[in-house]
């Protein structure tokens, strides 16, 4: 292998490392936002079963509540229309209050039932046949209904029931009509708010979610489970952000603070057909991705144990590269490398020089060689064999490496004891300036063993500027010609060959 072609492998071998990694990164990032966009849908999968989950008890709250205010309506419609009978003043007070009131009976959680005249003052009353004594003149209610001519059913509360449970309670009531439209009395029904207490008790929202019911002027009416150590009940939350957006949106879900507790909750929220009451569900964001957690916890170790196996693996076979690379290189070193002197081989020494040669003829630059060879090499093996002259080689390459100092510059072992320096952008006077310099250095060399003279080599010079046309191996002859030169003019000499 020459050596450009292992520079040539050893770049394609970085650049194999340098894509192994790259793929790895990519592999790993695309396995990371794949699983992160499975994580993500997976997420809104869940709030939006949770969603769906909390409108449909949402609407079950609704059906039952519109239901009963549709009873107590009912109730209502039919002691307004008993009590415009003539006749019902004429008959005893027990058969007036079972006529007035029979309909009130399926009306759950039902509380009382009464007819109030102008002044507020009860007239009929569903506990009593003899109505008892007592005025709900100052009952918001009442005002709303003495100074509004509408008969539209009211909803009002909460309040604490005077008689009977003495429990929170909302009241159903609706302006009798008058002929002349004179306000001439209201009918109202208390319904206990422990009726909701006990609808939402039995839906499940999580352990720590919340049902809450809220009127359009932002009173709690009822909230499950409430807390032991206080009520929430009857409580003014219309200017808390929460409740403000959910009045504005009527209908809907979304993601907050909780302005009671603190804690981050999902709302889901819908008003009762057209009373002014509002359901709110608040369901625990922790227990809502419970279970998303436990699988992006699951899912996301997974993928980062494969990800950091992908990178470990890349990294140790990108190692095993580096390695062989290193090995190959060394190989192809070798290759190129006389194995006793340490220069350039020979094969080394045919490629450089037929890339100087093209070099110089592209540049226009001249080509210098020198053709070294140690004098009397074959006597001086004979006497110290072939250790002694092993080390006369080794000597007088490393003296030609240690003057030999331009990267371009290149020294080989041409053969046997003979050795050459190729010499680019040098003309015949600077490489017979260097020729000298070499010669003087292996001269100054100590003596081996017991030889009494140095050892000294004869150089031959050639310099060249390749034009087209020229060869080659005539730099080579030029330069074999001024070496035999030097050799016959007495050895230990530098001859040019002009």
């Amino acid at each position: 292998m020459t050596l450009s072609a292992a520079l040539a492998l050893h770049g394609a071998w970085s650049r194999s490392e340098k894509m192994l990694m790259t793929g790895s990164v990519l592999a790993v990032l695309a396995i990371v936002l794949i699983v992160t966009s499975l994580l993500a849908r997976e997420y809104g999968n869940a709030t939006d079963t949770a969603v769906r989950s909390a409108n449909n008890v949402v609407q079950l709250i609704d059906a039952d509540v519109q239901r009963s205010a549709d009873l107590y309506d009912t109730s209502l419609q039919g002691m307004i229309a008993t009590w415009r009978q003539p006749e019902v003043m004429s008959i005893s007070a027990q058969l007036r209050q079972q006529v007035l009131f029979d309909r009130s009976t399926a009306a759950p959680y039902k509380g009382d039932l009464v007819v109030l005249d102008e002044t507020g003052t009860i007239v009929a009353d569903s506990v009593s046949a003899i109505p008892r004594e007592d005025n709900f003149s100052d009952r918001a209610s009442f005002a709303w209904h003495r100074d509004n001519p509408s008969l539209a059913l009211q909803v009002a509360g909460p309040f604490k029931s005077r008689w009977g449970f003495k429990d929170w309670c909302i009241s159903f009531s609706r302006r009798i009509p008058s002929p002349d439209g004179r306000f001439v009395g209201v009918v109202a029904a208390s319904m206990r708010l422990a009726y909701f207490n006990r609808l939402f008790r039995g839906l499940d929202v999580g352990q720590h979610g919340t049902i809450n019911l809220i009127n359009a002027d932002g009173i709690m009416l009822a909230r499950e489970p409430e807390e032991t150590e206080r009520t929430f009940i009857g409580q003014d939350f219309s200017q808390r952000p929460n409740f403000q957006r959910i009045l504005k949106e009527v209908n809907g879900s979304f993601t907050a603070v909780s302005e009671l507790d603190g804690e981050r909750r999902l709302y889901t929220f819908s008003r009762v057909g057209d009373l002014p009451l509002i359901v709110v569900v608040a369901q625990s964001r922790d227990e809502v991705y419970a279970v998303w957690k436990r699988n992006a916890l699951l899912v996301a170790s997974a993928t980062g144990l494969l990800c950091l196996g992908i990178l470990w693996l890349s990294y140790l076979l990108g190692q095993q590269l580096k390695l062989r690379h290193r090995a190959e290189r060394e190989l192809a070193e070798l290759a190129a490398t006389d194995g006793l002197t340490g220069l350039a081989n020979r094969r080394r020494l045919d490629m450089v020089l037929r890339q100087e040669w093209a070099r110089s003829m592209r540049s226009g630059t001249p080509l210098s060689l020198l053709m070294i060879d140690v004098d009397h090499f074959k006597a001086f093996n004979d006497r110290h064999g072939h250790h002694g002259g092993d080390v006369a080689l080794r000597n007088v390459a490393k003296t030609l490496a240690a003057n030999i100092r331009r990267p371009g510059d290149l020294a080989a072992r041409y053969g046997g004891e003979e050795f050459m320096v190729v010499l680019p952008e040098t003309d015949l006077r600077g490489a017979y300036a260097l020729a000298e310099k070499i010669r003087i250095a292996i001269e100054s060399l100590p003596p081996y063993a017991s030889e009494t003279h140095p050892v000294t080599v004869s150089i031959g010079v050639a310099s060249q500027r390749p034009r087209s046309g020229d060869k080659q191996p005539q730099l080579l002859a030029d330069a074999d010609t001024a070496l035999y030169q030097a050799k016959r003019n007495g050895r230990n000499r530098v001859e040019p060959r002009p």
